[in-house]
């Protein structure tokens, strides 16, 4: 197992075994930024992150490390509460420490729209999208007004192109980047939008992206044949291949372009996602080309994101 099921394990042993959803998941957030601080050395629960959702901090990895847990026996299969199993126990007693025994007596009377109140007030960043903002915070204007001043704004009136690569992030820090940054549609341009990697596969990112307002669109015509990029590994090997898309696929795929740009010209903040961490060795750079960037040699590995204007008025990001 890994250390961050473990100490989801002791922590919810240290709560008495059980905990309804909400309030275990209110619970593993605030105990996790907790262990991020500077200050802490444990981080037995560090590991989740989460983003802002529709009842507030939510973590995709902690309900997969759930379905996991309950597959090995350590959880109850309820969907309305976390109870650990005698063997779930066993392991948790394991992990426990000073720390999680400490972070439980301070919020032992805090339950229910209490505690989610208390993780709005304390984080309003992760209350942007929740549906019950004003019913758990009873009309606090002060909170409120936190709450509406960390909501990403959009960068000016334009248009924006963005473009994003998921490698080397997990599926909250990716999700977060795109909040952070004001877009509003994800376009996949991978030819087949699957991945090993958990998150990225195309049912599951979709359901993702809009859990957290967004719109996602997969345009698999935009994408390379996994054959062509076979073998490569220097830097002239993904230049050659990205002037033989730029030649031979992409003057290709006008239908493709011209929706991008529908969705421009209609004010989305489109960001064009695939794998590669750097745009440079991307054939999303190529496809962000073609939409009326400038050209910019600049964005190579260790170089930092940059921002480019283009011919149709709107701004070009590499996240």
């Amino acid at each position: 197992m890994y250390v961050r099921q473990y100490g989801l394990l002791a922590l919810l042993d240290a709560l008495g075994g059980g905990a309804c959803n909400l309030d275990f998941q209110k619970l593993l957030f605030l105990y996790c930024q907790e262990l991020s601080s500077p200050d802490q050395a444990s981080t037995a629960a560090s590991l989740y992150e989460f983003v802002p959702y529709r009842y507030g901090a939510f973590s995709f990895m902690c309900y997969t490390d759930r379905r996991y847990l309950v597959d090995n026996g350590l959880l109850v299969d309820n969907e309305n509460r976390w109870v650990l199993t005698k063997e779930g126990r066993h392991f948790a007693h394991e992990a426990r420490d000073a720390s999680i025994r400490a972070f439980v007596r301070r919020y032992r009377g805090l339950r229910g729209d209490a505690l989610i109140a208390e993780t709005y007030r304390r984080y309003p960043y992760y209350a942007i999208r929740s549906e019950i903002a004003k019913q758990v915070l009873q009309d606090d204007k002060v909170a409120l007004r936190r709450i509406e001043s960390v909501r990403p704004r959009p960068k000016g009136t334009s248009s924006r192109l963005m473009t994003i690569g998921y490698e080397g992030r997990t599926l909250e820090s990716y999700l977060n980047a795109l909040l952070q940054a004001g877009v509003t549609l994800l376009c996949d341009v991978r030819r087949n939008a699957i991945s090993r990697k958990y998150g990225f596969s195309k049912t599951t990112l979709a359901k993702a992206c809009s859990g957290v307002g967004m719109r996602y669109e997969h345009l698999p015509e935009l994408g390379i044949e996994s054959r062509l990029r076979q073998g490569l590994k220097t830097p002239e090997d993904f230049n050659a291949l990205f002037k033989a898309y730029e030649r031979r696929i992409l003057p290709r795929q006008v239908d493709a372009l011209a929706k991008i740009r529908t969705w421009l010209r209609f004010g989305e903040a489109v960001a064009l996602t695939c794998y590669e961490r750097e745009a440079g060795q991307c054939h999303r750079h190529c496809v962000a080309a073609a939409l009326g960037q400038v050209s910019d040699q600049g964005d190579r590995p260790g170089r930092p994101a940059r921002t480019r204007p283009v011919k149709q008025g709107y701004t070009v990001t590499h996240l």
